[in-house]
Parts: C-alpha cells; sequence; structure tokens
C-alpha cells in the first residue's frame, strides 16, 4: 500500500506555531480545529490556520524533517513558510568563529 505523508505548519491564534506529521492532512487539521485532543498543544490556541505542508513519500524522510524543524528558530520557520530560499540558506549556515567563512587563518 503506497501512503503520502505530510509535514505541516499550524498557525495558532497566539500567533505561534505548531510542527506537526500525518498521512491524512485534511482530517488532522479538523482534529486540530475542533479540539479533539484536549492535550494537544493547539486546544487552546484555535483558531488555526494551516500556513506550511509538504508532502513526503517515505514516512522516516517525513519523520525527519518533521524533528529538523521543531528545533529551529521562529525565523528560521518563517522563511521556509515564505519560501525565501535565500533567507533559509542563510539562517542555516554556520556563523561560529571556527568556521572556515569566518575564521581568515584557515585556508
Amino acid at each position: 500500500m503506497y501512503y503520502q505523508y505530510y509535514v505541516y505548519i499550524l498557525k495558532c491564534e497566539d500567533d505561534s506555531f505548531y510542527t506537526g506529521i500525518t498521512s491524512n492532512l485534511s482530517k488532522r487539521f479538523d482534529e486540530h480545529d475542533i479540539g479533539k485532543y484536549r492535550n494537544c498543544y493547539t486546544f487552546r490556541r484555535r483558531p488555526l490556520e494551516l500556513i506550511f505542508q509538504q508532502e513526503f513519500n517515505d514516512v522516516l524522510q517525513a519523520i525527519y524533517f518533521e524533528k529538523k524543524i521543531k528545533g529551529w528558530t521562529r525565523t528560521k520557520k518563517e522563511a521556509l513558510i515564505n519560501q525565501d530560499e535565500f533567507r533559509l540558506q542563510m539562517l542555516s549556515e554556520c556563523r561560529n568563529a571556527t568556521h572556515f567563512k569566518y575564521n581568515p587563518n584557515k585556508e
């Protein structure tokens, strides 16, 4: 059996973001929207808006991407949502002093 998986980002009423994964995006959004699970992050933050979704054929890739996004800053998530590839790349670069790009002593 063939499944599609979706990593999604919801914008909550309090302007926070919620990132999740599902194989049925419309059903999962409806569950968030009606408050099906009282202990879910989104329950007290409704109404919600689906602001990003990305489709995957491989559940492991989807899980990896979801976990990666959850560790990102809000600014980086906004670059993804806005499809700002330049800003996303800039925010993804290592900026510490030991990085070759910022250390003139390393060639």
